[in-house]
């Protein structure tokens, strides 16, 4: 049956009431007949949503991150926590999740191209009817990032530009199947200005990019004036152009290339090594080195190398339990006005991998046993090593630990990474004659621990203590076992 109050109807009906019982509740109303009229009827409509997929921080150094690889394409349907991209950032390569159910409809930052993090790099549309609008608000990102961007610089060449009737520098039409375009921002900002289609041109620059010029080329024109020097004029003396190079060069401090040498820019990982260890410099560090006798380590390392354990699980678990006995070596000052006391002890230990360091980090290392050390750390390599450490397993470190003794180095000194109040560099184990009490001497073998620390929390009586302790505990090593 149809509800009465859904269509503009009149309802009627008697009422027993009398004025004077209600006085309060309807002070002005006649209850001998009461009229109802509908409102009228009103339709929910459920708004489908267009998302943007960010760059994500995947580490707390990181700034910008490189896409290496869509593993979704566009058009592709999308369920909440499926993979869709792999980032590159400073540390390690990511696999970047969805938060939501759609459809990709737009890749705003393509392979290989890099974004800053917050950035949108794709467009999530929920429904098929809004693929069109997804990719529009894809379009209109790009044409913001193309209007942020400062065109190039202008190119030192004094060579005439080409004349305007040449039509063999046009770039030729694709005849092949969709591709995908790259272009520099600022000739997408051309190909607007002039309505010359990105799509049905070919680049000449690097991979196929096209440039400012094939834009210029295809609509026609010659080069605008700012890609000409403008200090480059005919009627110029030989004399001046030398005097303007000189001028523009002073300033800069770059000595020119090698001749016969590559110039090969740094990977994201090394830019984040390079920045981290420039941050380095502005900390006052000092360093002391200790003699550690290992005969006693040694023997245990035999015994327990069957079993998995490696001579870098040992050192961490050693140096764990002498920050165990001196905090203030696994404090950190980051501000310069204060310091922190860290409530756990997390060793991070320098990788070396293909382009560049990493430091995956044991968390709470004191309180694991040898052997599940020792398997986390081995799981950690193997993850280090694939690029796929996730952020809390490298920059979460409280002291860091660097061996070089495998490669036979006996002594070196290391960089303090910012944010740490000390880093151990542990060189080989080697036979040393020493004299003991009596004047006998004998052969036992030792190693050279040098710790640089921060001088503004650390101080030389704190950082010999700390290695006195680190010392007994290597040369009776049974406590590693408990």
């Amino acid at each position: 049956m149809a509800s009465p109050f859904l269509s503009n109807c009149t309802i009627s009906f008697s009422s027993s009431l009398k004025y004077s019982t209600l006085p309060r509740l309807f002070p002005s109303v006649s209850f001998s007949s009461i009229r109802f009229k509908s409102t009228p009827r009103r339709i929910l409509t459920v708004r489908s949503k267009i998302r943007e997929i960010f760059m994500p921080a995947l580490s707390s150094t990181m700034t910008e991150g490189k896409i290496v690889s869509w593993v979704k394409s566009e058009g592709d349907l999308l369920s909440k926590g499926e993979s869709v991209v792999v980032v590159e950032s400073d540390k390690a390569d990511m696999d970047v999740e969805t938060f939501y159910d759609g459809i990709l409809a737009a890749i705003v930052v393509g392979e290989g191209e890099t974004a800053p993090v917050g950035a949108a790099i794709g467009i999530l549309a929920e429904t098929e009817d809004e693929i069109a609008e997804a990719k529009a608000k894809a379009a209109s990102k790009s044409g913001a990032s193309t209007r942020s961007a400062p065109p190039p610089a202008p190119a030192a060449d004094s060579t005439p530009a080409p004349p305007k009737s040449t039509p063999a520098y046009a770039a030729p039409t694709v005849t092949e199947g969709p591709r995908k375009t790259v272009a520099t921002p600022y000739a997408k900002k051309l190909a607007k200005q002039h309505k010359v289609d990105i799509e049905s041109l070919v680049g000449t620059g690097p991979y196929g990019r096209i440039t400012p010029e094939d834009i210029e080329a295809a609509a026609g024109i010659l080069p605008s004036k700012t890609n000409v020097g403008p200090v480059v004029v005919a009627e110029v003396k030989p004399a001046a152009p030398t005097k303007a190079t000189s001028d523009s060069s002073a300033p800069s401090s770059i000595p020119p290339p090698v001749p016969g040498s590559t110039v090969v820019p740094f990977t994201t990982m090394q830019a984040a090594v390079s920045k981290n260890m420039v941050e380095s410099i502005s900390v006052p560090t000092f360093r002391v080195g200790y003699p550690v006798t290992t005969d006693a380590l040694d023997a245990l390392y035999e015994k327990v190398k069957p079993k998995g354990v490696t001579m870098t699980a040992l050192l961490a678990k050693a140096a764990a339990m002498a920050l165990v006995q001196h905090p203030v070596v696994n404090s950190s000052c980051k501000d310069g006005k204060s310091f922190s006391y860290n409530s756990n002890i997390n060793i991070a230990i320098a990788v070396a991998i293909n382009g560049g360091l990493i430091t995956p980090v044991l968390q709470d290392a004191d309180k694991l046993d040898l052997y599940l050390l020792s398997q986390k750390w081995k799981e950690l390599v193997e993850k280090a090593r694939a690029k796929q450490l996730q952020p809390q397993e490298y920059n979460s470190g409280t002291f860091t630990l660097s061996n070089l003794g495998m490669f036979g180095v006996d002594r070196f000194d290391a960089i303090l990474p910012p944010g740490q109040g000390a880093i151990m560099a542990v060189g080989a184990s080697k036979p040393t004659v020493v004299a003991d009490a009596d004047g006998f001497f004998s052969v036992k073998n030792k190693m050279l621990v040098n710790v640089t620390a921060d001088h503004r929390i650390i101080y030389g009586a704190d950082l010999a203590a700390f290695l006195q302790t680190f010392s007994k505990i290597v040369e009776n090593p049974e406590s590693l076992t408990l």
